[in-house]
């Protein structure tokens, strides 16, 4: 859900004049477009994030810039982070400023919400198939890897993608959850006809839902990953195990 401050950060992502100015602190710096508040139409708001931090660094004296993306990041319409994203990305490519991109995994922080239900009920809800395998990551392997880009030399600039150690299915997660509680954890995948309305009722708008299941679609249906990304060190059972320890 959601949060006031949440919804604080986006009015001061849109206020390029303090951005840039926020911005010419320093040489480099790493782009993180927030999310919207789910109760708006998120793909307007984030497409308008994007402008301003594209604007932003116009005439900031930034020297380099690491940005965050996703992998299956592609161009289209309500699909959420995969097209708001890449559209970052394109304007990125067509400003002078060097920019390296990370297209990260699926994060694992994705299931934090589902800590409470799984320990109380042992039932973990997901929308995608219980046996789908995926590239994962840990944000905190995201932000070595950020880190070290920054640290590159100015003209060396790529995209680059990101995944844990291991790729994980829904099954894999209810595994891990099950090994750290010392309880079965089943998995319960929630049918596609039904995901707009468990968008809903979790507080997104009508547009927000819509573009949400549209790139859940797209996750599900199993698109190509890249074989030559660069691999975390954190497995996925480290990170549930800080997760269910830090809810507790």
């Amino acid at each position: 859900m959601a949060t006031a401050g949440r919804r604080g950060c986006a009015r001061r992502v849109h206020d390029v004049t303090s951005l840039r100015t926020v911005f010419r602190r320093g040489k480099r710096a790493f782009l993180l477009n927030p999310n919207a508040d789910i109760a708006s139409d998120t793909d307007r708001e984030e497409r308008e994030t994007v402008r301003c931090l594209l604007e932003a660094i116009e005439g900031s004296g930034l020297e380099k810039v690491v940005a965050q993306s996703t992998m299956g990041a592609q161009p289209g319409e309500q699909c959420g982070d995969l097209n708001v994203l890449y559209e970052l990305e394109v304007g990125l490519r067509n400003q002078p400023i060097p920019a390296s991109v990370i297209r990260a995994a699926y994060y694992y922080s994705n299931w934090d919400t589902m800590a409470g239900s799984v320990t109380k009920d042992g039932v973990l809800s997901t929308m995608l198939p219980a046996d789908l395998a995926l590239p994962m990551v840990a944000p905190e392997d995201l932000g070595r890897v950020a880190a070290r880009l920054l640290q590159e030399p100015i003209e060396q600039i790529a995209i680059y993608a990101v995944e844990g150690p291991e790729r994980y299915s829904p099954n894999d997660v209810a595994a891990a959850f099950a090994a750290t509680l010392g309880r079965t954890v089943r998995v319960e995948v929630i049918p596609r006809e039904a995901w707009e309305d468990a968008y809903r009722r979790s507080g997104f708008s009508d547009a927000a839902a819509h573009s949400y299941a549209r790139m859940t679609a797209l996750t599900a249906d199993g698109p190509e990953y890249p074989e030559d990304a660069i691999r975390g060190s954190i497995p996925l059972q480290t990170y549930i195990d800080g997760l269910v320890r830090d809810s507790s």
